[in-house]
């Protein structure tokens, strides 16, 4: 194992030196008679974690590039896993994009505390974001280093063609998940579209069971002033649903990563498909006629809780040759007209004020999260470390789903990870 991960790193610190090699902070320069400023067009290099959003990008960009014909944006999007590895790597050798996507919360804040980020309080129009959603990609210095994209929400995505032919309607409560589950395998359909490959999919399905063990208690309340910890009831109990789920996961579901889940949802092989507001766009894509539709997690006190964040933003190289042209689009992402071709684009909440969409679902999504909102707490919270506390979850539940730990043993691990430096417990 310890090879395995040895080789991994090794190659990802090799496609971090190639694509270092293929691009540079101070993108390019050719003459141009025409532009705003009548001189040289520039191209700026624009990096993300979103392969499958190149697509709505490039509807994106040629509008920014109407009414800017001086700057041209080269959008080079990298594998979500592999993204970090090679933006850090670019960084620190002086060779990053201009413009790079943002991870939301700590892993953002902590490139701007290293000194790669340029402040963006100035940019126009930023102002009129709400600070709560800022608060994502602001520094511990009160300085704002990203222009935040959307309000990301997590859930349950369901087929209703396959609910109502089989005399189910969305759960109102774990039990009825349950009970929803097993009526679905007794049919002989996977009742859930799940994998255990990757990670991040495992603290995002956990942010959505985990919320029914403490909604409408002090818990949260308590784990944040350090008065309880990671190792609770409640978050034990979440921990234990996770596994309780496995008997209605596909059989070969360690192994499955976000393609193979999507695909088994979208051609209608699976009925209910855990994951973000963000793979709307992607299980629409693959069948435009699925009968789609979702429901909030159902919650012990009788409630329904959807979980929610502040997704990534962007943010401009500080040691970029062509600031004031990436800064330009910085403000252009913070208008209305950013926004609708954002939220239209890609079927996501915008962050901008006052954007709605064509989609009643993504509209949907944009009330509930007003209504029966609570954080994600991994990635809002507990995104600190080293490894991170969200990480260490993600491998902890690895570790459970291969069947060499507990769930006691899970959330011993993520507190003993939390305990190294979350300030409420050191105390």
């Amino acid at each position: 194992m310890k090879q395995f991960r040895l080789r991994y790193v090794a190659s990802m610190v090799l496609a971090a030196v190639m694509v270092v090699t293929g691009c540079s902070s101070g993108g390019t320069e050719t003459e141009s008679g025409g532009g705003q400023s009548g001189g040289q067009q520039v191209t700026l290099s624009m990096h993300s974690w979103r392969v499958e959003d190149t697509e709505g990008y490039k509807a994106i960009i040629k509008a920014f590039e109407a009414d800017n014909p001086n700057i041209k944006i080269d959008f080079k999007p990298f594998k979500a896993t592999e993204y970090n590895t090679i933006l850090n790597t670019a960084l620190q050798s002086d060779s990053g994009p201009d413009i790079l996507q943002l991870r939301p919360y700590a892993p953002g804040i902590t490139l701007a505390e290293a000194g790669h980020l340029e402040p963006l309080d100035n940019v126009p129009g930023i102002s009129t974001i709400p600070k709560d959603v800022l608060a994502a990609a602001t520094g511990k210095d009160g300085k704002v280093y990203g222009v935040p994209l959307s309000l990301n929400s997590t859930q349950f995505y369901y087929n209703k063609k396959i609910f109502e032919q089989n005399g189910l309607q969305a759960p109102k409560s774990w039990d009825e998940l349950i009970a929803t589950a097993k009526t679905l395998k007794e049919k002989g359909i996977v009742p859930i579209s799940f994998g255990a490959k990757e990670g991040w999919l495992l603290s995002l399905s956990h942010g959505v069971i985990a919320p029914a063990s403490y909604n409408g208690t002090d818990y949260l309340d308590k784990l944040l002033k350090g008065e309880s910890d990671l190792k609770s009831a409640e978050f034990l109990q979440s921990v234990q649903r996770m596994q309780a789920l496995i008997p209605y996961f596909p059989e070969n579901y360690v192994g499955l990563e976000l393609n193979d889940m999507r695909t088994l949802f979208a051609t209608e092989k699976a009925a209910m498909f855990i994951n973000g507001s963000f793979e709307l766009e992607g299980i629409k894509k693959l069948n435009p006629d699925l009968p789609l539709d979702f429901f909030p997690m159902p919650t012990d006190d009788g409630k329904q809780v959807l979980t929610t964040w502040v997704d990534g933003s962007y943010a401009v190289n500080a040691k970029s040759k062509h600031k004031a042209e990436a800064l330009k689009f910085m403000e252009f992402m913070a208008t209305k007209k950013f926004g609708e071709l954002f939220a239209n684009q890609f079927k996501r909440i915008s962050a901008v004020p006052g954007v709605s969409t064509d989609d009643p679902l993504v509209n949907k999504m944009a009330e509930l999260s007003q209504t029966s909102a609570t954080p994600y707490l991994m990635v809002v919270n507990f995104a600190e470390g080293k490894p991170t506390t969200k990480q260490t979850l993600e491998n902890a539940l690895q570790g459970m789903y291969l069947g060499k730990l507990i769930p006691e043993q899970v959330v011993e691990e993520v507190q003993k990870s939390a305990a190294t430096w979350f300030p409420p417990f050191k105390k």
